[in-house]
């Protein structure tokens, strides 16, 4: 993290070694999985321009960066046009989106109403247009102009950041075709096929898409690292129409805002929590597979890396962005496992493995299917009875918190808390509402008369179990969505072609179609993956999946798909993604095919659909039904349409490609900078020595970053560069023949990384008995520091209690400083502490790192733990052995500089 001194920042050296113990060579973004968070962020004020956003994805890749620290190359990939196939996904995803966002502002118009109507207070309405999150799309002006903030951001960094000194840089924006993560593996799958790859290259990849660990896997790299965002459910949320905590917009009364600060000075400030982040370090997912997958007495040679790559096909059944899920098979009753179990017992008979190199054995697939369709049936039936038990445990559960609940106890953030729980309470927000809902929930318990439960008796008593009937709500069962298909009764198959593809049951023609198309599907999904996209046109012509039952006969079946096809414009690509409500990001010839009443195609646009939940519960797991566009009409339509681009549009319609940025420090620079000035028009090959092994093709670009030129900066609140020394240059991957098969296996020279699992690590539990607990960091010697209850405890008493970020402590002198009521005396001939000391960051004036020598434990005082006036005392000898004593270890163990405030936990108001 930068640390802030008297109010400025002071960048974090980069180039120092990394905190975590382990050093990158190569880190790529999925910049897409940073652009949402940054633009329409879910627990912090949204940004209140397109300026602020583009600041904020700065300082996202910022942080990234300060925390991987790649020596080598950074590759940002934003998503290009992708395949018809995933095209049917994003249409799904941005109709949905949409219709939400309608429906949603209408809720809250309608609650904003009831509540002014009965008297209640609400801020005035900001007349603020809504973010439109669909136009995170190719082919928009957003996303133009996000290349070039990207490009000027770039510049940058390499021109004041040492730690960029010798950086090769790629950024492939949104005009380059292919999702942003296959974009990454294919510049992967193309680097390793060249001899100049280093096989012990150590690359990191940033994103939430749990595709990731599939695409690491495939890669068949040693060292490769995911990072991404920790997922912390139930974060707060301000109300949408108060802008208060503590509740939400059903639930808002109105009432007038608490007092925020003694003077109301933190009236807009939302509690922000600062974003952490994780390792998955696949080279440790490989160890447990390596256990899970090794199979004795095979009658064919046993070879980890292939059982991988049929590891990696077997969870496409359970779902991925291109195909729908088998009915029978779902991630959530351990489908995985039970595909493990059965790939185990008839892989023997399979003669081989299922995949090699991305391409399918279709054979043994079958026998793999025709296996989890002799258990479809009780699959279904278990399921049916899990479901019901939970169900009865549910009833059960409440009935006996009804029986035991006392008469009165306050909810919510009043709620009481267990003693020595370590996960401390959120501080209070809104008093006001909690207060007024408890007051609510007292009277109507006061009120016996008033339950729909009671009635009154001869004499005037209130009798209970009278005549009046339960209301629903008060029911102990939850309305249900209707289920016809019924899976765990006899007939299913019948019902399910019936209701879902309105076709019997016995229609063989048609199924063996639907399986056809699926049995395509996987291996269209397998091949990109493993090789690239197969075919741009190609898709899943349905919105169900067959049952693993219908698999027979699949061995002849075709699985070749066109050559040559190329992918959409990104114009014409907006068109087969957007709702109708978004047709304002459409050039406006274009946006009437959406809404005009006369257009061919106008079908494609509907207002509504139905969402089928398909023995779901809630409408996000359902399948929205929208007809799928026909390609052939969409162009057809467009053709006429086409003449009224402006030459800005026609650009932004045209595919682009890569570019590569280096500073004036890489040794790349000069053999750039000499291709502009002879004017070579002709593609160069990248010298491999020159750029730490990678190859490609560069071409002169006509909007380049060159020396000694000034980079005029998009985002008016910052400068722009007038001493730049950056250049960029058009690049290209390495090109192969259309029939050349990248190899899916370990390279030659890679060495396999140290082992990090032990025994116990196989077991639900180690340690004696005691819960298995993850290895924090890349060190698993590491010990780190930390704080045990009782020392939590006395923190809470005795730091100042000003108000900060929730659940954290404020800026409060750290306890041992000078000017603190707790400081310790100063010794003889000390000077005093400076002032700026008290600016350190709460949380980091706690951390110490791990003592470098062996050490008997020992209870930390919790009293003074400001490393300053540990180096102070230590160099001065003045203080007897124990005392005053800090967190990074006794007496004298010299500390490491870059450990010295990057290290330990945070430590948590409680």
């Amino acid at each position: 993290q930068a640390k802030e001194c008297n109010g400025v920042k002071v960048p974090i050296d980069t180039s120092k070694p990394n905190p975590n113990e382990v050093e990158f060579d190569n880190l790529y973004l999925d910049m897409n999985g940073i652009i949402h968070p940054c633009t329409h962020p879910e627990d912090k004020p949204a940004p209140k321009n397109e300026d602020e956003m583009m600041v904020a994805i700065f300082e996202y890749i910022d942080r990234i960066f300060n925390i991987v620290r790649p020596r080598r190359l950074l590759y940002m990939a934003i998503d290009g046009v992708a395949p018809r196939a995933k095209m049917n996904q994003q249409r799904s995803r941005r109709f949905r989106a949409s219709k939400e966002g309608m429906e949603a502002a209408e809720e809250k118009q309608k609650i904003r109403q009831e509540i002014l109507a009965k008297g209640g207070i609400l801020p005035p309405e900001e007349v603020k247009e809504r973010f439109d999150s669909n136009c995170i799309t190719p082919g928009t002006e957003f996303m133009d102009n996000l290349a070039k903030c990207l490009r000027y951001y770039i510049a940058d960094r390499l021109n004041s950041d040492p730690g960029w000194k010798n950086l090769t840089v790629i950024l492939s924006d949104a005009s380059a075709p292919g999702e942003g993560e296959h974009k990454i593996m294919d510049y992967i799958r193309r680097q390793r096929a060249q001899p100049n790859h280093d096989p012990n290259t150590h690359h990191c990849l940033c994103g939430a898409d749990a595709d990731l660990i599939m695409l690491g896997l495939a890669t068949h790299e040693p060292n490769f690292t995911i990072i991404r965002e920790e997922f912390k459910p139930n974060k707060p949320k301000p109300c949408a129409l108060c802008n208060q905590m503590g509740h939400e917009v059903k639930d808002c009364q109105g009432l007038p805002r608490e007092k925020q600060g003694k003077h109301d000075q933190f009236a807009d400030s939302l509690p922000v929590a600062e974003q952490e982040f994780i390792f998955i370090r696949l080279c440790v997912l490989r160890e447990y597979l390596e256990r899970e997958l090794t199979m004795a007495s095979l009658p064919f040679t046993f070879d980890f890396e292939r059982s991988v790559d049929d590891w990696v096909f077997m969870c496409f059944f359970v779902g991925n962005d291109f195909l729908p899920h088998l009915p029978s098979l779902e991630i959530r009753e351990g489908a995985i496992d039970r595909l493990v179990n059965i790939y185990k017992n008839v892989v023997h008979k399979t003669g081989g493995y299922l995949t090699e190199s991305g391409f399918v054995n279709l054979q043994r697939v079958q026998m793999i299917m025709l296996a989890v369709g002799e258990v479809e049936d009780s699959i279904f039936k278990k399921r049916k009875d899990d479901d019901d038990n939970f169900k009865r445990r549910q009833k059960e559960k409440r009935k006996r918190m009804k029986r035991d609940q006392p008469s009165f106890i306050p909810g919510g953030q009043f709620s009481p808390q267990a003693l020595g729980n370590r996960s401390s309470p959120q501080a209070i927000s809104n008093p006001r509402q909690a207060a007024f809902e408890m007051r609510m929930h007292d009277r109507q318990n006061a009120t016996p008369s008033s339950s729909p439960n009671t009635s009154l008796t001869s004499d005037g008593s209130p009798s209970l179990g009278g005549g009046i009937k339960r209301k629903a709500e008060d029911s102990d069962s939850e309305p249900e969505p209707e289920d016809n298909i019924r899976l765990w009764e006899t007939g299913w198959k019948q019902r399910y072609y019936k209701n879902k593809f309105d076709v019997d049951a016995s229609d063989e023609k048609f199924r063996r179609k639907v399986v056809q198309s699926y049995v395509e599907g996987l291996c269209w999904v397998l091949r990109y993956y493993y090789q690239g996209c197969a075919s741009w046109n190609w898709y899943y012509p349905f919105h169900y999946a067959p049952f693993a039952s219908d698999f027979e006969g699949i061995a002849d079946m075709p699985s070749d798909f066109e050559k040559g096809s190329k992918p959409f414009k990104p114009l014409e690509q907006l068109m087969g993604v957007f709702p109708a409500a978004s047709g304002n990001f459409l050039p406006p010839t274009w946006r009437k095919l959406m809404t005009d009443p006369e257009s061919s195609i106008i079908d494609f646009y509907p207002e509504d659909f139905a969402i089928d939940l398909n023995g779901k519960k809630y409408a996000w797991q359902g399948v929205a039904l929208l007809p799928f566009v026909d390609e052939r009409r969409l162009r057809a339509a467009l053709e006429e349409v086409y003449p009224d681009l402006t030459p800005e549009e026609s650009r932004r319609n045209s595919l682009g490609g890569d570019v590569l940025f280096v500073g004036k420090h890489h040794p790349l620079c000069d053999f750039i900078v000499e291709q502009y000035k002879t004017k070579n028009t002709e593609p160069v090959d990248i010298p491999p020595e020159l750029c730490h092994g990678i190859q490609g093709k560069l071409t002169l670009n006509e909007n380049a970053v060159l020396p000694d030129q000034i980079v005029e900066s998009p985002v008016p609140m910052l400068r722009d560069l007038t001493q730049n020394s950056a250049v960029s240059i058009s690049f290209k991957d390495p090109q192969f023949d259309e029939e050349f098969i990248f190899k899916a296996n370990v390279l030659p020279g890679a060495k396999k990384p140290a082992p990090v699992l032990k025994p116990g690590d196989w077991e639900k539990t180690n340690n004696d008995g005691r819960p298995w607990r993850p290895q924090l960091g890349f060190n698993r010697d590491r010990k780190p520091v930390h704080l045990d209850q009782s020392a939590f405890r006395t923190l809470g008493h005795t730091l100042p209690r000003e108000r900060g970020m929730p659940g954290m402590y404020a800026n409060a002198v750290p306890l041992g400083a000078y000017g603190s009521p707790y400081a310790r005396p100063l010794l003889g001939g000390q000077q005093q502490i400076p002032k700026l000391l008290s600016n350190l960051r709460p949380q980091e004036s706690w951390r110490g790192p791990t003592p470098l020598f062996p050490q008997s434990p020992q209870r930390t005082a919790g009293a003074a733990p400001l490393l300053a006036w540990n180096r102070m005392l230590q160099a001065q000898n003045q203080y007897q052995p124990g005392q005053y004593q800090g967190l990074g270890g006794p007496m004298g163990y010299p500390q490491r500089p870059e450990d010295r405030m990057d290290r330990g936990r945070q430590v948590r108001k409680p």
